[in-house]
């Protein structure tokens, strides 16, 4: 079975980088019609998308975080990363890597993380 599995700080100082890292077992990030997605949850908070990376490798950003994000992977460890770059108070959320299946033309999130926390603070 797939599974997915946040990893990184859960602390990050205020206009330094935050970095995660999302590994999967079971299941190739280069498998067609999988797209590889960050999405936060800020406290109190509904969910936020923040970009995906697909599975031929080209990326995509939410408008609002796209001039401080870069989604990348690592095919040899079945890996990909998250870097969120000058981050403040207000990035502070958990932060899940999902799937997204695309292969019917929709838009599925079937397999989570169980998701890290990042706490922003001096």
């Amino acid at each position: 079975q797939v599974q997915l599995q946040e990893s990184g700080p859960g602390l990050v100082k205020p206009s330094q980088t935050l970095s995660l890292i999302c590994t999967v077992s079971g299941g190739s990030i280069t498998t067609r019609y999988y797209y590889w997605t960050w999405i936060r949850q800020p406290p109190g908070k509904g969910l936020e998308w923040i970009g995906h990376i697909t599975d031929s490798g080209s990326t995509y950003y939410s408008p609002s975080l796209k001039s401080r994000t870069s989604i990348s992977r690592d095919t040899s460890r079945n890996q990909f990363s998250l870097q969120l770059s000058s981050v403040t108070p207000e990035d502070t959320a958990v932060y899940y890597c999902a799937r997204d299946v695309r292969y019917s033309g929709l838009s599925e999130y079937d397999i989570w993380g169980q998701g890290t926390q990042v706490t922003v603070s001096s």
